[in-house]
């Protein structure tokens, strides 16, 4: 059979085409769909803090401006709000009686918060009404609120939400009671943590959720290790289908560690400690123990969950990555006649930058400007020594196989 001069003619090209078609590698497969979770722990308002918000250009964002990045660049960032917001139906916040101004909603949902416990002992300091009314404003804020609600069957509603297209369960619950005002089931309500039901609910998030986070508010205050029962219901959690389990209450930091039960596991950090707070104030690392600043140190979890096919095939989120980020807060108690400032800071950032600028200050420099740098030398390195011990006492703290990555 012979060929026309223009088929034969075009033969050579169709044959080329053919060949790289065959030999052009396979597309690479899609990366697989992960979600990034930032948590952090107890947002106190004490008086302080709420006057630093106020004398503050950028109010209360100024507070943990250092942390905005952090909290705007995951798909969700979580934290324990620890007072009601309740200006309109409460009284002025006193000592151990909180109360927010109206803009604190507004501020956590601008600098990246998405969602927030209300299930803590403090979530009854202003009654009930103090309860609907905090919900009504994180709500007109877009925020989400877990474990209270304007009735019992809204507290213990299910929270589902939607990132990357993955469906994220929150539950709250608290273990501890300042003023238990639960009465009535129609009424504004706080989610207690009472085990059978908490973990029906747990079972309950897991048949319908891709990733089940819960918030527990518990433990003992100012101590650094949980309890027995704190480690018991945390493997309970883990085997009814929790993936991540975020503790508060302690105003300090505990360890955090991976619980297996059930065949299943979880990422548990007993207490994240305070994130922003007006305690152990004239705490000063050349005066104090270093236990005196425990109240100040912090940490922000960062858990990447990644979606891969478990052994039948089906899709499933693990635990890819899993970082704590130590954070400080700063706090010039005592310094007078100056603005009052407190703020989180994060910790690796700032030791960076001050052993930076003590490697200048060192650089030596005769004439009048002597004494004066000098003396800045000193106050830096000081600074530097402070940000070193807790940065030291945070791993101590986390255990060495969460604070090394």
């Amino acid at each position: 059979m012979r060929l026309g001069p223009g088929l034969a003619a075009a033969l050579p090209a169709v044959l080329d085409l053919f060949l790289a078609c065959r030999s052009r590698p396979a597309p690479p497969p899609p990366a697989p769909i992960r979600l990034r979770l930032v948590a952090v722990g107890d947002i106190l308002m004490h008086q302080d803090v709420k006057l630093a918000a106020e004398q503050a250009p950028q109010g209360f964002p100024a507070l943990w401006a250092d942390l905005v990045p952090l909290f705007q660049g995951a798909d969700l960032a979580f934290g324990n709000l620890e007072t009601p917001v309740a200006p309109t139906t409460g009284r002025p916040g006193i000592p151990f009686q909180f109360n927010a101004p109206a803009i604190l909603p507004a501020a956590l949902r601008a600098s990246g918060f998405t969602v927030l416990s209300t299930a803590n002992n403090h979530a009854f300091d202003q009654g009930p009404k103090g309860v609907r009314e905090t919900l009504d404003r994180l709500r007109a804020e877009r925020l989400v609120a877990v474990g209270s609600g304007e009735d019992r069957l809204r507290a213990e509603e299910l929270q589902i939400v939607e990132r990357q297209g993955l469906k994220v369960a929150f539950l709250g619950f608290t273990d501890l009671f300042n003023l238990d005002l639960n009465r009535k089931a129609t009424e504004p309500w706080v989610r207690p943590l009472d085990l059978e039901p908490a973990l029906a609910a747990v079972r309950e998030a897991r048949s319908r959720a891709d990733l089940v986070v819960v918030s527990v508010h518990w433990g003992n205050e100012y101590q650094r290790q949980p309890t027995k029962r704190q480690r018991d219901i945390a493997k309970l959690m883990a085997g009814a289908g929790c993936d991540l389990l975020l503790g508060h209450h302690p105003h300090v930091l505990q360890p955090a560690e991976l619980v297996e039960a059930g065949g299943r596991k979880a990422l548990v950090a007993y207490s994240l400690g305070n994130f922003i707070s007006n305690q152990d104030r004239m705490y000063r690392a050349d005066l104090f123990p270093v236990a005196g600043g425990d109240n100040r140190d912090g940490a922000a979890l960062q858990a990447v969950f990644e979606q891969r096919q478990d052994a039948s095939g089906k899709p499933r989120l693990v635990l890819a990555e899993t970082s704590f980020e130590p954070l400080w807060t700063e706090n010039n108690w005592g310094v007078p006649a100056a603005r009052r400032e407190i703020r989180v800071i994060r910790v690796a950032a700032a030791e960076a930058r001050v052993r930076a600028e003590v490697e200048a200050l060192s650089v030596p420099l005769g004439g009048p400007e002597a004494p004066a740098r000098r003396a800045a030398l000193l106050e830096k390195q000081e600074y530097l020594r402070t940000l070193i011990l807790r940065r030291k006492r945070i791993a101590e703290t986390l255990g060495e196989a969460f604070a090394a990555r």
